[in-house]
């Protein structure tokens, strides 16, 4: 059993300097990061307007799927062309952590 967590750190557009507007684009993300049956969610950063951190996480019973799920999902936020993807922190666990 592995389990694999993917912390996003975004920029979000100028306009977003409430937390409704906030939330109208961290929202759609995390909705899009979902349907790769991960959990998701913001992390961190919910006070600040501009910025967010949104984390997924999941189970798999091989490293690689892991992996190419985790590559998957980073590859969605990168390419949403309303934010700015800052860095990525990744982690795999495996039976022998």
């Amino acid at each position: 059993m592995y389990t694999g967590t993917a912390v996003f750190d975004v920029l979000l557009p100028g306009d977003s300097r409430s937390l409704k507007a906030k939330r109208s684009y961290v929202r759609p993300i995390v909705a899009a990061l979902r349907r790769f049956e991960v959990s998701a969610a913001e992390v961190g950063d919910v006070d600040l307007h501009g910025r967010a951190q949104i984390a997924v996480a999941l189970v798999a019973s091989e490293a690689q799927h892991v992996g190419e799920v985790l590559d998957a999902c980073e590859r969605l936020v990168a390419g949403r062309p309303e934010i700015e993807l800052l860095s990525v922190r990744r982690r795999l666990h495996g039976e022998d952590d």
